[in-house]
């Protein structure tokens, strides 16, 4: 499992802040380390965990009294929320947006799902084909298929569902990716979507499938 793609983008600023030149602030270190640990408990459904590395770098990252770093961190904590399809107001972010790069506004908007056409070039690369409204089935696929990471192809999945453009077969991608790397949360938030799909279809091999997996995890504590 890898988060270093996405907190190259939000996070990694933290160690740049100051120039490349080494040695590193300590505080950046912290806050870059506590950012990845966040994330990785959150995913995994450690949610206590998730909180107090957050808070660790919500600590290391106010005593520079920069809130344009302080909005990448939150940003980031909010992109973990996405792809556990937890589609919710960033308002720790939104308190911040005053202070926050073009980029960061962008992908705002993009978790959020409200993108225009002018936030999107201003998107990563990989996730610019996503926030095209009129991109066809097979061009998202494609895109997530291809995304770098893994953390960002549950992001994209999750933009792509509170759009309403997840099709069973982004679903499915979506599913595997969160299995894959033994993401309790947006994993069982992926199968109760394919449960209730199945259930609307009047698929019941489908169904059962979904229910015994999430039963699966639930058993896991």
């Amino acid at each position: 499992m890898t988060l270093r793609p996405l907190l190259a983008m939000l996070a990694a600023a933290l160690l740049a802040a100051c120039g490349s030149a080494p040695p590193q602030p300590e505080w950046m270190l912290n806050a870059h380390s506590a950012l990845e640990r966040g994330t990785s408990a959150y995913l995994e459904g450690r949610t206590a965990i998730a909180e107090r590395e957050f808070a660790r770098a919500h600590s290391e990252i106010a005593a520079t009294a920069r809130p344009d770093l302080m909005a990448r961190a939150e940003l980031t904590r909010c992109a973990a929320h996405t792809a556990s399809l937890a589609f919710e107001p960033c308002t720790a972010f939104d308190a911040l947006r005053a202070d926050a790069p073009p980029a960061e506004l962008a992908y705002a908007a993009y978790l959020a799902g409200t993108a225009t056409a002018a936030d999107a070039a201003l998107l990563p690369p990989h996730h610019r084909a996503l926030a095209a409204p009129d991109a066809s089935d097979a061009t998202v696929v494609s895109a997530l298929q291809a995304m770098p990471d893994a953390l960002s192809r549950q992001i994209g999945a999750a933009v792509l569902l509170q759009t309403r453009r997840a099709s069973p077969q982004v679903i499915a991608l979506a599913i595997d990716n969160a299995s894959a790397q033994g993401w309790r949360r947006p994993l069982l938030a992926w199968l109760t979507i394919a449960a209730q799909r199945a259930q609307a279809a009047g698929d019941s091999a489908a169904l059962d499938a979904a229910r015994r997996r999430i039963a699966l995890i639930e058993s896991g504590g």
